[in-house]
């Protein structure tokens, strides 16, 4: 019986978990994304996501932005020259309740005690800082050079923003 509740309260959890996920928006207190202009070609682009984002969605947001920012200020494609990874986390042990059951029986009681609690967890947010480099032409530049439309287009139809 344990198993099969466990099984429904994850179905029935995760999507609500996943939900939690940080959406595609300027930063505000916690997650988002930000960008500054480093040089006429050059800029800095950040996005921050909280407990519930995977490094993986947080890169391929960073990444997104990187395309977004390329476009918006005249250019069509872009390589990244420099990447960290600025992800940092909690850790912590949640709170232990024990619960006692008694009962009484003339000069006798009998007993059972509950522990629950006193779990370790490790929450991470995961941050990505990229600097890239702008140009108007694909470039015949040492590296990957990303094609700002295409990275766009497909990582909006991947994570559904319009």
């Amino acid at each position: 019986m344990k198993s099969t509740f466990r099984n429904i309260s994850v179905l029935i959890f995760l999507p609500l978990l996943l939900a939690c996920a940080s959406s595609y928006s300027p930063k505000m207190v916690f997650n988002g994304y930000s960008d500054i202009r480093l040089g006429e070609n050059i800029f800095q682009v950040s996005f921050q996501g909280d407990g519930f984002d995977s490094r993986e969605r947080v890169a391929n947001l960073s990444l997104l932005r990187c395309a977004e920012v390329t476009l918006e200020n005249g250019f069509k494609y872009f390589a990244i020259v420099r990447m960290v990874d600025n992800s940092g986390g909690v850790a912590g042990v949640t709170p232990m309740t024990t619960q006692i059951d008694t009962t009484t029986i003339g000069n006798t009681t009998y007993g059972t005690a509950t522990t629950y609690g006193g779990h370790s967890f490790f929450i991470t947010y995961p941050n990505t800082t990229n600097t890239i480099m702008c140009f108007k032409e694909k470039p015949d530049f040492r590296g990957l050079v990303y094609n700002a439309k295409m990275v766009a287009s497909s990582l909006k139809a991947k994570y559904g923003i319009d």
